[in-house]
């Protein structure tokens, strides 16, 4: 076992990077050591500050390994395998992104999905295939966009039954269904 050391805060690597020791990083994220060292073993999450290098020498780990690791324990938490997150995670490096911490992820507790923006929506499970998703916000600012260029109509006051002319208080020809609600509200 590495990090033997229980000294904490951090410590500055080898290229005067800021890192923390695994008992630092345990803490900070809510793992125990037997997680980090495992992760760090199977290189799910390998320090970016230093790597142990045999007996004796401490991984430090960064201010951004310590989010993905933060990361990797909410998917536990919301039921994800640690193998499904493995996936995803190899998935994402395997297309380039080595800033795990500067990307959006969303799980429904199986699958993780990456969002690249609020109409891209990624499953890392099935090697990056795209997920349709409609972002709210955008189709309204779209409808909105689409009728300032279309005619609109003033809604009609509705009259009060049982005043004015019949022809003003029936409704519209059309309309059977407001006729009957007229008729039985008149009767």
């Amino acid at each position: 076992m590495h990090d033997a050391d229980p000294q904490e805060g951090p410590l500055v690597g080898e290229d005067g990077e800021v890192g923390y020791r695994g008992v630092t990083a345990c803490q900070a994220v809510g793992i125990s050591y037997r997680q980090l060292d495992y992760w760090a073993r199977t290189t799910l999450v390998v320090p970016s500050v230093r790597d142990a290098s045999g007996s004796g020498t401490q991984r430090l780990y960064s201010f951004r390994d310590l989010v993905v690791l933060k990361v990797v324990k909410r998917l536990l938490d919301a039921g994800v395998s640690l193998q499904n997150i493995r996936k995803a995670i190899e998935t994402l490096r395997s297309r380039g992104v080595d800033d795990l911490a500067g990307i959006t992820l969303i799980s429904d507790g199986t699958t993780v999905y990456e969002c690249r923006s609020p109409e891209e929506v990624v499953d890392l499970l099935q090697g990056g295939q795209g997920v349709f998703g409609i972002a709210i916000g955008g189709a309204f600012k779209e409808i909105q966009g689409s009728l300032s260029h279309l005619p609109a109509e003033p809604a009609a006051t509705p009259q009060p039954v049982g005043t004015g002319t019949p022809a003003e208080t029936e409704p519209a020809a059309g309309d059977e269904l407001a006729a009957r609600r007229a008729r039985r509200r008149a009767g």
